[in-house]
């Protein structure tokens, strides 16, 4: 590109971030809704027109996506060279996702069971029965990993083929912060936090963009540096528009669920002891018998790599456990620029296998 082509682009993308609606709109993956009810709507991704000639050979191989809570199903689908959605298309699979949409304070009394129990297995349901009552393997990123082993551990009659967790929170001991957080609920007997998502209803929209812009705070402080010194480089700004459209979307957290996550999993670590406690249920992590692969990211100051490895010694009962770790952010891991070499690749060798 010469001096001029490059100061045209540059005026161009800088009157784009500034003026305009961004220097690429988004190009989501094509899906067809299946199922469309309040927290779960679940979709089955399409090849684009005109790719479906280039796709491997089918693999029988029915993939469903479980995004976390507090994150918006886009995570599979951020853009074109950043869709896992796409990837499994093009190595001949189906993937279909589940949405759980915005949360609000009418949500406030849906806790884990509502997921556990009745949204994942509908969706595995369904799912398998658009394929012929093929069986589905799980796919999940963050809590969303967690949810979908502990509904398998819960739903053993469920037709699931296998489970992939990446960046899964399997034992909060291992999370960077939480011995002060519990230090302060011992001292408080962990008032302040209950009453308050009480109050509102769960954890608004708002403080969990603004808890994800505080891990990422390094990204927040050189935003206009990193701007202003890749102004002509379209490509890298578009990935930064992206991650910014992913974040302005992330619903919250409903109070029960909330209230679940904090006393169960964050105060007691019931996850981290492999058993997970739900008023007199029990939901043992032992009881998941299909394979799985853990995916965890050394620089994810989210998860911790040791936070995902934990699942090697309470997934007893899986047929198999693989853990494997990936280069980037914790949504780095699932769709940075090195998933695809590293996590995706996993994944592909791992459902080959299954």
């Amino acid at each position: 590109m010469n001096i001029a082509d490059t100061v045209t682009t540059a005026a161009r993308n800088a009157w784009a971030l500034t003026f305009g609606s961004g220097v690429e709109a988004p190009d989501p993956t094509p899906s067809t809704v299946l199922w469309n009810e309040p927290h779960r709507q679940l979709r089955r991704f399409e090849h684009r027109p005109g790719d479906a000639g280039t796709a491997a050979a089918a693999t029988d191989s029915t993939v469903l996506l479980v995004p976390p809570l507090a994150a918006p199903a886009s995570c599979f689908d951020l853009r074109p060279d950043q869709s896992l959605a796409g990837f499994l298309l093009a190595t001949g699979r189906a993937p279909y996702v589940i949405d759980y949409g915005d949360i609000s304070f009418a949500d406030r009394r849906m806790g884990f069971e509502d997921w556990i129990d009745e949204i994942l297995p509908e969706a595995v349901l369904r799912t398998s029965a658009d394929r012929g009552g093929a069986p589905v393997d799980l796919v999940g990123w963050s809590l969303g990993g967690t949810l979908a082993l502990l509904t398998a551990a819960a739903n053993a009659e469920l037709p699931i083929r296998s489970i992939t967790a990446v960046g899964a929170p399997l034992d909060y001991d291992k999370l960077t912060g939480i011995p002060q957080l519990r230090a302060v609920a011992k001292f408080t007997g962990g008032i302040g936090t209950s009453t308050l998502v009480r109050a509102a209803g769960g954890v608004p929209a708002s403080l969990t963009r603004i808890g994800y812009k505080i891990t990422a705070w390094d990204r927040e402080l050189t935003r206009p540096w990193f701007v202003a010194s890749n102004i002509a480089r379209t490509e890298t700004l578009a990935r930064m528009e992206t991650i910014d459209r992913f974040m302005a979307a992330m619903p919250g957290y409903p109070g029960r669920f909330y209230g679940q996550l904090w006393g169960r999993l964050i105060l007691n670590n019931d996850i981290g002891r492999g058993v997970v406690q739900l008023g007199r249920r029990r939901i043992e992590l032992a009881q998941v018998t299909a394979p799985v692969l853990l995916v965890g990211g050394p620089t994810d100051v989210i998860t911790p790599a040791a936070a995902v490895e934990a699942g090697t010694r309470t997934l007893t009962g899986a047929a198999a456990v693989r853990y494997e770790t990936a280069p980037g952010s914790h949504l780095g891991i699932l769709t940075g620029p090195d998933a695809r070499a590293t996590t995706w690749a996993y994944l592909d060798k791992f459902l080959s296998a299954a």
